[in-house]
């Protein structure tokens, strides 16, 4: 066997070790910006450490998980050639989904995927998302950055994270919680978030309509539109159930699947959820999607979020309280509906959905047309 006359490197097969060591130069200190005194250690090591003494004032202290990506929107984020807003949405699709129980996300680590390692792209996709763990009061411990060339190309990356949170047994939010009468409110979602980005993408394509095109409904261009960063619920959340611990029930995430099917997951079997579509006027980008597309309302509804993020559950007797104190964090918030016992009747169609995900929970359904 005869040997190459060029010795074959590591960096001639694609991976340049020196340009990934020069990224975490660069992003550290926006890393480190998210570190309070749990953290022990700093960046780069192995494995990050989190001191989680105060667990022992807990008397049964429950561990939450979530793992997640952003799915296609980061196309758009390299397209335009923007990356350090789509850390917002990594985030937000991890830390928003641990809060729905009540817990605290404590930490979290990202996972970053390219064909060729650019250390200030890498850097500004770090720097949101150590951006975002600050909005969401949560430390950004550790993370790990990969090369892989010949499996994505040069401008090519993909983005994934994983949190840690932690709520006592006995103030977990769910479906135990719920009560008929309860009131279903809805926090507004900054856009289009993360998920949909398929069939977004699919409908502007065919349209032809660029990234750059100024749409005066959006009264920005095309492409700032589709990257307006997830707005992360975490803090505002966790501060709603400790201003009013006995009247918030629970949460919902309305991420893929749209409204119906995320509060469904989180109501009991044998309960209800009525919303009103008139309370709220669908956001320009859903009806720029719709009306380009001619996507119908069913598919639209069980894909995108509609203009909702968040949903709070709270008790007949908590909603006014509940939504001045969103108002006082800037979040918009509106009563949408209400919980009450299944009710007799029609329960198939495009407007009702009974349990979602793997989980036989309780029904909502969708009553009215949108504002």
């Amino acid at each position: 066997m005869s040997a190459p006359s060029n010795p074959i490197t590591y960096a001639s097969a694609g991976v340049d070790v020196e340009a990934g060591d020069r990224a975490v130069e660069l992003m550290k200190g926006a890393v480190k910006a998210t570190h309070g005194s749990s953290v022990v250690g700093g960046v780069g090591g192995f494995a990050g450490l989190y001191d989680v003494s105060k667990l022992l004032t807990y008397r049964r202290p429950l561990l939450a998980t979530s793992t997640d990506g952003v799915g296609t929107k980061v196309a758009i984020a390299q397209a335009m050639d923007i990356h350090d807003t789509i850390g917002f949405d990594l985030v937000g699709m991890v830390v928003d989904d641990i809060v729905v129980v009540g817990a605290e996300p404590l930490f979290m680590t990202d996972y970053i995927a390219c064909g060729k390692v650019v250390p200030e792209r890498i850097a500004d996709i770090v720097r949101g998302i150590a951006a975002a763990c600050s909005v969401a009061g949560t430390a950004l411990v550790g993370g790990e950055t990969a090369e892989h060339p010949g499996l994505l190309g040069e401008h090519e990356y993909d983005v994934a994270g994983a949190a840690t949170g932690v709520v006592e047994a006995d103030d977990v939010l769910g479906p135990e919680r719920m009560r008929d009468g309860d009131i279903v409110i809805a926090m507004a979602s900054s856009g289009l978030h993360s998920n949909g980005y398929s069939l977004v993408r699919r409908v502007i394509n065919q349209a032809g309509w660029a990234l750059d095109r100024q749409v005066s409904e959006l009264g920005r261009t095309l492409g700032e539109e589709l990257l307006e960063p997830t707005r992360v619920y975490a803090a505002d959340c966790l501060d709603l159930a400790r201003f009013a611990p006995a009247r918030v029930h629970g949460f919902s995430h309305v991420t893929g699947g749209g409204l119906a099917a995320n509060l469904a997951r989180v109501l009991p079997l044998g309960m209800e959820a009525s919303i009103d579509r008139s309370t709220w006027e669908l956001p320009p980008i859903f009806s720029l999607v719709s009306e380009l597309g001619s996507v119908p309302l069913p598919d639209l509804e069980r894909t995108l979020n509609l203009g909702v993020g968040m949903v709070a559950v709270v008790g007949s007797d908590g909603a006014d309280a509940a939504l001045a104190r969103l108002a006082e964090r800037g979040v918009p918030a509106w009563v949408m509906g209400s919980v009450a016992a299944a009710r007799e009747g029609r329960n198939d169609g495009p407007d009702y959905v009974q349990g979602a995900k793997g989980v036989d929970g309780g029904s909502v359904r969708l009553l009215g047309s949108y504002a």
